[in-house]
């Protein structure tokens, strides 16, 4: 596997174009910025992965609000990530079940690779953010209170 979860982008590009009932007015000079401060990207000649997490309000949760790095081991983070992963997978094949504007790309995860500390953090932190910020649960285990 070359590039690990491209589709990240895709699903979050698609989940933020949902049309909401305020839209904020954002002049050009700001919307650099904004980009900017909602963009998470992780990427690796090493290991030969990117990942790319553009979703509104995520870069300042994963600051404020998650746990911080190094609370959770990589190999935890990387059992999670594989069960959160296979969940996301088995939604994004059944579309009359699950919106599928939500899990519109399958993601490829494997778990022998070694993705590295980061990307498994910022990957099972994504999941939790999701699943508060659209109310659903991936797994009845590992969810946070919704």
């Amino acid at each position: 596997m070359k590039k690990l979860l491209p589709f990240i982008v895709v699903v979050i590009l698609v989940a933020s174009c949902k049309s909401y009932t305020t839209s904020p007015v954002i002049n050009n000079e700001n919307e650099h910025s904004l980009i900017g401060n909602d963009t998470v990207s992780i990427s690796s000649d090493e290991n030969d992965y990117e990942i790319i997490i553009i979703e509104p309000g995520f870069n300042s949760w994963l600051l404020s609000t998650a746990r911080p790095e190094g609370y959770h081991s990589q190999e935890w983070l990387e059992s999670r990530n594989a069960i959160l992963v296979q969940s996301w997978n088995q939604r994004n094949m059944q579309p009359q079940n699950y919106d599928p504007s939500l899990y519109e790309v399958r993601i490829d995860y494997d778990v022998n690779s070694d993705y590295g500390y980061e990307v498994n953090y910022k990957l099972y932190n994504y999941f939790l953010y999701f699943q508060i910020k659209y109310k659903q649960r991936l797994t009845s285990a590992f969810s946070p209170r919704i």
